[in-house]
């Protein structure tokens, strides 16, 4: 990575409106590692039509809560869809943790799950599906071609904003109103 060039670690992608790639379409994405190798994140936007209740069973972790097995589970990214992603406050180091911030952290291991569903865990929890990443470069060249915004990120928006609000509440950390912008930009 060029000096010039500075981590977007714990910064928000977001999808400018022409970018219709569909796993990407008005997504926002929690960047959890940047760095001269690529870049790994995490889409908040995105529910699947699937809840914690469903995963936790798949891994034979009783849950007794109903409210918590209601959770709505997230696509995190098209690359392995078939792993759990969490992000959560840093409360304790489970076995897959990574501190991205002193608001986030990323587990990608099923013991926090456990926690969770025993109310041991992190006091808020975004539980994706897959995750998005990108090759040496590739993220710089998408930036570059006007694909992307990015923000430093706001725990806030990840754990409390509304997922339907997410999109323009991440845009708006920015003073940006993508709803003004047209969707046909540069072509003329």
């Amino acid at each position: 990575m060029s000096m010039d060039t500075a981590s977007l670690t714990n910064h928000f992608l977001i999808a400018m409106p022409q970018l219709d790639d569909p796993n990407f379409f008005h997504s926002v994405t929690y960047l959890c590692q940047h760095d001269a190798e690529g870049a790994m994140g995490i889409i908040i936007n995105q529910p699947l039509d699937m809840n914690l209740a469903e995963i936790l069973q798949h891994l034979d972790i009783d849950n007794e809560d109903e409210a918590l097995g209601q959770q709505p589970i997230y696509f995190g990214g098209p690359v392995q869809q078939d792993r759990g992603f969490i992000l959560h406050q840093p409360s304790k180091n489970w076995e897959g943790t990574l501190f991205i911030s002193d608001e986030i952290a990323l587990t990608t291991s099923s013991d926090i799950l456990m926690d969770i569903a025993h109310h041991s865990g992190p006091k808020q929890s975004f539980v994706a599906l897959g995750y998005a990443g990108w090759g040496q470069g590739q993220l710089e060249q998408e930036l570059a071609q006007n694909a992307w915004l990015s923000v430093p990120a706001s725990a806030e928006i990840i754990f409390d904003t509304p997922i339907d609000k997410r999109w323009s509440a991440a845009a708006s950390l920015l003073g940006v109103d993508l709803q003004l912008l047209s969707d046909d930009i540069g072509h003329a």
